[in-house]
């Protein structure tokens, strides 16, 4: 280790590495967490686990954290609720803030953000007990995907290939969620992006594409074998790749994220149109995760990547001075 980097790991003060959680994506977290507190002790930082779901907040002040890596998934950790504890805490913290979390978690609120923007993302309806599913079907056309829109890693996600079918995915949505989105299905290539930075500074870093089994990108595709390819860079042609990384950058934008984030599109076949799907403000730190992915091909290796997330962690509620 380096002297300057020493100084600059010592700089950093006591660190907490948030991980675990009480949301559907819990052993995720604790996956991308102990590779993040495990990348950071190699370069020297003083970081300390904490899981939210076995230490309160109380015991998180009392830790007298000079910062925090926020390495949680889902609700409680991804949604703003955490954020505003930590506001509250004065404790700084990675990642984007109170509101730009709530909203990036809330699929539906983030394409109506994304829509008045004039940014492109599929057709939807917001389902309750009181819908027209039949008339759904009518406007969206299908296939249809249906999902809960507070939850990620493709939780409660079903391809409604059928009308009758609709009712089905439905009922297992709002196991999630009071209200579900329908989606249009867009046929294509997945992609995603990842985004470091805040504001007019922030950067893409390469596409990557996936390529899942029979385009199944599930649960257990995505963390627990090895049958996805993810192809990184992606093999697009220059004008595509720039325009699906200015769409990704607006995309974040529109919605103040900060710090780092990764924004997931779909190309369409028919006319290679692209989509935007959602934004993850928490994104996954795994072994199979793709922002360390899109990382490597610029040439920072995991644990700087960690390192570099870690230094832009502050409090977004107080204006800097200076």
């Amino acid at each position: 280790m380096s002297e300057i980097f020493s100084t600059d790991a010592t700089a950093l003060g006591k660190v907490g590495v948030l991980f675990g959680g009480r949301s559907a994506e819990r052993d995720v977290s604790i996956m991308s967490g102990t590779g993040v507190l495990a990348a950071l002790k190699s370069r020297g930082v003083d970081a300390h686990a904490f899981d939210p779901a076995e230490r309160g907040i109380a015991e998180l002040a009392a830790e007298k954290f000079d910062r925090v890596f926020i390495a949680l998934h889902g609700r409680f950790g991804e949604d703003g609720s955490l954020q505003g504890a930590l506001e509250q805490l004065g404790i700084p913290y990675t990642g984007s803030g109170v509101m730009a979390c709530a909203i990036g978690m809330d699929k539906i609120y983030t394409k109506m953000i994304w829509l008045m923007k004039g940014l492109p993302t599929p057709k939807y309806a917001s389902l309750d007990d009181a819908t027209d599913l039949a008339q759904v079907v009518a406007e969206l056309g299908l296939p249809l995907i249906v999902k809960p829109p507070h939850e990620g890693s493709t939780i409660g996600i079903t391809k409604v290939t059928a009308g009758a079918d609709l009712k089905a995915a439905y009922d297992v949505a709002v196991g999630f969620d009071d209200i579900v989105l329908a989606e249009e299905f867009v046929t294509g290539r997945e992609f995603t992006v990842t985004v470091l930075g805040r504001g007019k500074t922030a950067r893409a870093l390469p596409v990557v594409e996936i390529v899942a089994p029979q385009g199944n990108y599930d649960y257990q595709n995505k963390y627990f074998t090895d049958d996805v390819q993810y192809i990184c860079p992606a093999k697009l042609d220059d004008a595509t790749a720039a325009e699906m990384a200015r769409l990704a950058l607006e995309a974040y934008r529109a919605l103040d994220c900060e710090g780092w984030g990764r924004v997931d599109v779909l190309l369409r076949a028919a006319d290679n149109k692209p989509f935007l799907i959602e934004v993850n403000t928490s994104p996954g730190m795994t072994t199979h995760s793709l922002v360390p992915m899109s990382a490597r091909a610029v040439g920072m290796s995991y644990e700087d990547l960690c390192v570099e997330i870690l230094k832009t962690a502050r409090l977004k509620l107080v204006k800097e001075k200076g």
